[in-house]
């Protein structure tokens, strides 16, 4: 199966550097409109069978022009959401971010029991995320479309797939609207094809992978 993970556009709280995870959440600027809009004809050349955002107003916004452009109904599951930030919701200050990013990819790091402050561990977060890709994969499809959230994509692959690991997240945040392609299934593993249109060295899957 081909997996595309897509980050949402840009919104308000994007701007403003705030952790901002709780549902509904904010919608979309006025650029993130506009890079919703572009994504149909950026992907013009994959094949969509499905198509799937979380259950903030963000993701459905981004979902919506693909969605019109390829005939395709939007399924909405909690399971694909922002990694939650608990106590530091709403922050915007560096330290706050800083440790965000630190608890979110420790996770992929070998370490998932760690918990964000007031919110999740990451076997929380990954079996939820788990269970999402596992029903789409369990449906047939060859290839689905999922508009998820910045921090879940990069922790979700670099945990999930074979030649991706935490330093290579950390090292590569995604752009609004940014698109992780990977192949594979629950069951084989997963292979990251491109990051952020940058093409990825395939490796054999490693144990526990």
């Amino acid at each position: 199966m081909r997996l595309l993970l897509i980050r949402h556009g840009q919104t308000p709280s994007n701007v403003g550097h705030l952790l901002d995870t709780t549902a509904p959440g904010p919608g979309l600027t006025e650029l993130g409109e506009q890079q919703a809009a572009a994504l149909p004809e950026r992907l013009a050349d994959e094949k969509i069978d499905a198509l799937y955002a979380s259950t903030l107003v963000r993701t459905q916004l981004t979902a919506a022009p693909l969605a019109q452009a390829r005939g395709l109904e939007v399924v909405i599951r909690d399971g694909i959401r922002e990694i939650a930030a608990g106590d530091l919701e709403m922050r915007g200050d560096a330290a706050s971010n800083d440790q965000y990013q630190r608890v979110a990819f420790s996770w992929p790091a070998g370490k998932p029991e760690l918990r964000m402050p007031g919110g999740e561990n990451g076997v929380e977060m990954l079996a939820r995320y788990d269970a999402v890709i596992e029903e789409i994969a369990v449906s047939g499809v060859a290839a689905a479309a999922v508009v998820s959230h910045g921090a879940a994509i990069r922790t979700w692959s670099a945990a999930r797939a074979h030649n991706l690991d935490a330093d290579w997240a950390i090292a590569h945040p995604l752009p609004n609207t940014a698109v992780v392609v990977l192949e594979g299934t629950p069951a084989t593993g997963w292979t990251a094809v491109t990051w952020s249109d940058l093409e990825l060295p395939r490796t054999e899957p490693q144990p526990g992978r």
